[in-house]
């Protein structure tokens, strides 16, 4: 993993670090850097949907599209070399996230020598119209 760290921050493609985590391979996600960072994208997949009545993305998917982007924005900015464990996430669902295109980008509050906090944002059409946030607070290695 240290060396696909070290070549993503160098080139700027995220791919190989997205597909060594299973998980966020099974949801399809991609990361690129744009000039604030990393922005995190889910696809929109029939497959990711909670609610068919709505219908809506999970919840734990949008979970797991908001720590995707804390981590990539913390590797991104930060000088590891190794990936962040996840200490605590804590999501605020804001809206129904539609079945459509989901990004997420997060943002550091703290960067410590052992924690680093992050804040992040998902939304669909509108960036100004989030459908979830969350606070994750991450342990450095």
């Amino acid at each position: 993993m240290l060396e696909e760290i070290r070549a993503a921050k160098k080139s700027g493609d995220f791919s190989p670090i997205v597909m060594a985590i299973p998980y966020f391979r099974f949801l399809g996600l991609t990361a690129l850097p744009d000039e604030h960072g990393v922005i995190c994208r889910l696809p929109a997949d029939p497959r990711l949907i909670g609610n068919p009545f709505l219908p809506a993305v999970h919840g734990g998917v949008i979970g797991a599209l908001l720590e995707a982007a804390a981590l990539m924005q913390l590797v991104w900015q930060s000088e590891t070399a190794a990936l962040p464990k996840i200490i605590n996430l804590a999501v605020d669902y804001l809206r129904s996230a539609r079945p459509v295109e989901t990004m997420a980008q997060g943002i550091v509050t703290r960067h410590g020598r052992r924690i680093a906090n992050v804040r992040v944002e998902a939304w669909q059409d509108d960036r100004l119209r989030p459908v979830a946030a969350a606070h994750v607070h991450l342990l450095l290695s």
